[in-house]
């Protein structure tokens, strides 16, 4: 139980630490924006790269965990773009937003270290296919919901420009060379090791310390019924969907099981709120429901490691 509070409990001071320097006058209004570049587009796709370039290709054929992971996650989504379209009237970026919110998990900054600690290295391979799952095919989904709102106005081209969007979306393109990279069987030559170790070991403390700056001035009530909304989805019935689905397709994979459904019950990602303030669509609220998942997942995936 004490490696929650030894995880989650630093990961919500980064982002208080950050607020409290905006709060202080001790940054400026840029310097949350500044962050956010620094992470989009060095930190975490080169954290990504080093990730797919060193990972055992046979590890992401488990069709089983895939399919119970990536199955949750569609029906959250669902469930949260419904919500979001008929109560909140929502546009459908927005609704895709608020859905994307809820099924989200910081998986590579709180996931990874929470299997480290609960059952140690040789059970990472479930966490990195939903760290693969989450970086690329969640964000190039929302990216083409933004994209095309955004292009709507236009009968053509609108497919070409959502393409061109996500082909220059460094966080989309960086697993997908690195996969590449570990499908030719070459090892990383050790300066890129340790380049990619330096410098994508900045990618989580910068997001949340930007996500601490952001929320200076911010009213946490804003869209209160929305955010409240989202972290239900997110930390309640997101994990119980994927348990439905996990006791048909994994209940002879009892490790792959459990780690599934922590992937699940994990609070918003920190590194959806870079997308969000790149397209300046429901920040505010986006980033109200990463620290408020933060917060009462400390509850319930306490809750989740009693069971």
């Amino acid at each position: 139980m004490s490696s929650i509070f030894n995880i989650v409990l630093p990961i919500f001071a980064i982002i208080l630490t950050g607020y409290l320097s905006g709060r202080r006058g001790l940054l400026g209004a840029e310097s949350s924006k500044a962050l956010n570049g620094f992470v989009y587009y060095f930190a975490l796709p080169i954290l990504l790269f080093k990730a797919m370039a060193q990972i055992d290709t046979t590890i992401v054929l488990n069709g089983p965990y895939i399919a119970t992971y990536m199955g949750g996650q569609a029906i959250a989504l669902a469930i949260g773009m419904a919500v979001a379209k008929s109560f909140f009237r929502t546009s459908w970026a927005e609704a895709a937003t608020h859905g994307t919110v809820a099924i989200y998990g910081n998986v590579g900054y709180l996931g990874i270290p929470l299997v480290l600690a609960a059952f140690g290295e040789a059970a990472l391979p479930p966490a990195i296919i939903a760290t693969i799952i989450n970086a690329a095919l969640n964000i190039a989904i929302l990216t083409a919901f933004i994209e095309t709102e955004q292009h709507q106005d236009r009968s053509r081209g609108v497919v070409r420009d959502v393409a061109i969007a996500l082909i220059k979306n460094p966080i989309l393109i960086a697993p997908v060379l690195g996969f590449l990279w570990s499908l030719s069987g070459v090892a990383l030559p050790t300066p890129v090791v340790s380049y990619g170790s330096i410098l994508g070991a900045a990618a989580g403390p910068c997001a949340l310390f930007s996500l601490g700056l952001f929320l200076v001035g911010k009213p946490l009530s804003e869209g209160r019924a929305e955010v409240a909304s989202m972290v239900v989805i997110k930390l309640l019935i997101h994990p119980l969907v994927t348990w439905g689905l996990a006791i048909w397709l994994l209940a002879d994979q009892p490790q792959w099981f459990t780690i599934c459904i922590l992937m699940a019950a994990l609070p918003t990602g920190a590194n959806l709120f870079i997308l969000v303030q790149r397209y300046g669509i429901y920040v505010a609220r986006t980033s109200t429901a990463i620290l408020v998942s933060t917060v009462f997942s400390l509850l319930t995936l306490s809750a989740l490691f009693v069971l």
